[in-house]
C-alpha cells in the first residue's frame, strides 16, 4: 500500500522540508505503509571519505551501484565518523561516545553492549564479516560482541601477523583459522559468507554487519585489475578498490534481490573515516580533495550515508540534518524496535524518522573525542554544519573556532569577541555543548 504526496502537500505538512531538513529530488515522494521488522545489512567501507563516491560529486570513481542506492534512497549530506578506524568502530557498534569506553587503538571493552546484542535480543540473527580489528577477548570476540556468526580478518589475538586481508588472505571463520586462501580475494570470501548467512536467514529478521577490508591500504590490484595476480602496491589501484567495493555492495544488493527480500531489508552504507592521505579525488565541479585519514579536519571524518529501504521509504531526497556516529545503534534498534541498552548512556539519537520524511529531532551539534592510543593528543570538538570548535588541550587547534563549511581544512581560526555576532553566538552554544560532555 502506498500513497503518493505531492510537492504542494509536502509544503503544506512540513514533512519534507524545513525541520526535517529534505529537498526532494523529484516532484513525488512515496511513503509506504505496512513494512514490519527490517532486515538491516550496515556496510562501513574501510578508509574512504565522502568525495569518492558518484552521488557526492567524485569524478574520478565509478560507484554505479552505491549512486542508485542514493538515488532510489535518501543521501546525508552530514554524517561524521571518527578520524581514524579503531575509535570509529568503537562508536558505532555502541552508540557512546569514545571517551566512555575507548582503550586504545585495535582494542575493544567486551564488558559493552552493542547493536548486535540489541539486535539479538530482539529476535534477529546477527552476523559480521569483514574487518575485526578488536583484540582482547581471541576467537570468542565477535561471539561476546553479540554476533551469531562471523568471517573476519584482523584478528591478532587469534594468530599472528595479521597478513593479507586482499590476494591470498588469512581469514577466521567461526573460531577456525582458515589459513592462507591461495588465490581467493579476501573481499570476495567476506561477500561470500554474507550472501550465504542471507540465504540460510531468508525466514528469519537479520543483522548483517559489514566492516569492509576495501578500500584501506596496500593498494593492490583486484580481480578486475589487468595486473591482479602480480605482488605490486601503487596508490594508482585505490580507483580500481572502489570499484570494486562498489560492486561487493552490488553483490549484496542482487542476492536480496534474488531471494524478494529487498522490500524489507533496510541497508545502510557509510565509511570509517576519511580517504588517506595521498589520494587525491577530483569532483566534478573542478574541486579537489585530498585525503585526510587521521586528522580531525572534515577531510578525515565527513563520511558517506546512504540508507535504502525499497518497501518502506522513498527515494530521490536529500537530508542535511548531521548525523554521528552514535546514531547507528539508536536507529537500528528504532527500526528494529527495540530497547536501548539499560544503565549506560547512549549518547546517539535515531534518524529513522528522517529516512520515513518526518522531522524527527535532528541533532543541533555532534561531539567528538579523539586519542589514538593513551598519552597520545586528545582533541575535542563539538561542530554543527557550519561551525566547529575545539576544547583546551595540547595541539595547535585548542580553544579555536572554525567556519568549517568555508574552510573545511581549518587553516584560518575566526576571532571571536571582535564585532563578529554570528561566531560569537557559535562560540557560545558550542562551548556549552563542550560542557554537557564533560
Amino acid at each position: 500500500m502506498s500513497k503518493t504526496f505531492s510537492r504542494r502537500d509536502f509544503l503544506k505538512t512540513g514533512a519534507a522540508f524545513g525541520a526535517g531538513g529534505f529537498l526532494l529530488a523529484n516532484q513525488t515522494l512515496e511513503v509506504r505503509a505496512g513494512a514490519g521488522r527490517p532486515n538491516i545489512i550496515l556496510i562501513m567501507a574501510d578508509d574512504i571519505g565522502y568525495e569518492c563516491l558518484g552521488c557526492y560529486g567524485s569524478a574520478s570513481y565509478k560507484t554505479p551501484v552505491l549512486d542508485e542506492l542514493a538515488r532510489t534512497g535518501v543521501k546525508f549530506e552530514h554524517c561524521y565518523s571518527q578520524p581514524l578506524c579503531t575509535p570509529s568502530r568503537v562508536k558505532i557498534m555502541t552508540g557512546r561516545s569514545n571517551s566512555r569506553n575507548y582503550i586504545r587503538f585495535g582494542n575493544f571493552d567486551f564488558k559493552e553492549r552493542t547493536f548486535a546484542h540489541v539486535m539479538k535480543d530482539a529476535g534477529y540473527k546477527t552476523c559480521i564479516s569483514g574487518k575485526w580489528q578488536l583484540m582482547g577477548a581471541g576467537a570468542d570476540g565477535p561471539y561476546k560482541a553479540g554476533f551469531d556468526e562471523y568471517c573476519l580478518w584482523h584478528m591478532e589475538d587469534v594468530y599472528a601477523p595479521k597478513d593479507s586481508r586482499y590476494r591470498d588472505p588469512k581469514i577466521v571463520q567461526n573460531g577456525k583459522l582458515l589459513g592462507i586462501l591461495e588465490g581467493k580475494y579476501g573481499p570476495d570470501v567476506f561477500c561470500d559468507y554474507i550472501t550465504g548467512f542471507i540465504e540460510r536467514n531468508k525466514a528469519k529478521p537479520f543483522l548483517v554487519y559489514y566492516p569492509m577490508a576495501l578500500t584501506h591500504g596496500p593498494f593492490e590490484p583486484t580481480p578486475d585489475s589487468p595486473e591482479w595476480g602480480q605482488n605490486t602496491a601503487n596508490k594508482r589501484f585505490y580507483v580500481d578498490m572502489v570499484a570494486y567495493m562498489d560492486k561487493a555492495v552490488g553483490r549484496i544488493v542482487k542476492k536480496l534481490d534474488e531471494l524478494g527480500l529487498r522490500d524489507n531489508t533496510l541497508i545502510l552504507f557509510t565509511g570509517d573515516n576519511g580517504t588517506p592521505a595521498g589520494i587525491t579525488s577530483q569532483m566534478t565541479d573542478g574541486a579537489s580533495i585530498n585525503g585526510g585519514k587521521g586528522q580531525t579536519t572534515d577531510a578525515g571524518t565527513h563520511v558517506a550515508l546512504i540508507a535504502n529501504w525499497k518497501g518502506a521509504i522513498g527515494g530521490g531526497r536529500i537530508c542535511s540534518d548531521i548525523v554521528d556516529f552514535s546514531d547507528f545503534l539508536p536507529t537500528l534498534a528504532d527500526a528494529a524496535g527495540a530497547p536501548l541498552p539499560r544503565g549506560v548512556t547512549i549518547d546517539g539519537r535515531s534518524f529513522l524518522p528522517q529516512l520515513r520524511g518526518e522531522p524527527g529531532k535532528p541533532r543541533d551539534w555532534i561531539y567528538c573525542w579523539y586519542q589514538r592510543d593513551p598519552g597520545r593528543t586528545l582533541y575535542r570538538f563539538a561542530r554543527d554544519k557550519r561551525w566547529k570548535l575545539y576544547d583546551t588541550g595540547d595541539h595547535e587547534r585548542a580553544g579555536k573556532l572554525f567556519d568549517v563549511s568555508a574552510d573545511p581544512l581549518e587553516g584560518e581560526p575566526v576571532e571571536t569577541g571582535q564585532g563578529n555576532a554570528e561566531a560569537d553566538e557559535a562560540a557560545k552554544r558550542l562551548q556549552a555543548a563542550l560542557d554537557s560532555m564533560r
